[in-house]
């Protein structure tokens, strides 16, 4: 499974809780899209999850800008990602950025607000946030490898640390098959 989280927004910890935290331990690989805050959350996030992929976030400090990259891709069970806190451009400049990496899917943070749109010509994946959504529901999201029509998906979820699951998508894979 892979679990995907962003804007932490914490001095110290986690602030992993429930169904959050279990899936951060079960996952086989977390990504995290931004803003953890400070140092001490990136490592509470590396000593949790087995295999961490990360970005840092508009809100990160300057140790956390020296361990991770601002946009990075990452690919898991066929499907690759294009991973970045925020884009100035908006929707727009996230699909430009996963064109440009060939990925399949771009995940971003920022916004809070937990959302999936495969309404363009990439899907944008933001699980909002576990730990400070801002007046929205908190939220990461969970994927799982299946076989799609043409090759390697992940079905996805949004889910709350409650453990509620509140929207379901499908991610194709194989933006760079012949």
């Amino acid at each position: 499974m892979l679990v995907v989280v962003s804007d932490t927004h914490a001095r110290e910890e986690s602030k992993l809780q429930g169904r959050t935290a279990a899936a951060v331990r079960e996952a086989e690989l977390v990504i995290h899209a931004g803003d953890f805050y400070r140092e001490p959350v990136l490592d509470a996030f590396q000593s949790a999850a087995a295999s961490l992929r990360a970005v840092y976030g508009n809100n990160d400090d300057a140790a956390i800008r020296d361990r991770v990259p601002e946009v990075r891709t990452v690919e898991y069970a066929g499907v690759r990602f294009a991973v970045t806190h925020r884009h100035r451009s908006g929707d727009t400049g996230l699909v430009m950025l996963g064109r440009g990496r060939d990925a399949d899917a771009v995940i971003c943070g920022h916004s809070h607000r937990p959302r999936f749109d495969d309404s363009g010509e990439l899907p944008i994946l933001n699980p909002g946030s576990h730990a400070q959504p801002r007046g929205n529901r908190p939220a990461h999201a969970e994927l799982t490898p299946v076989e799609g029509e043409g090759g390697p998906a992940l079905d996805g979820e949004l889910v709350t640390p409650d453990g509620e699951s509140f929207e379901t998508f499908r991610i194709e894979g194989g933006s760079d098959a012949e």
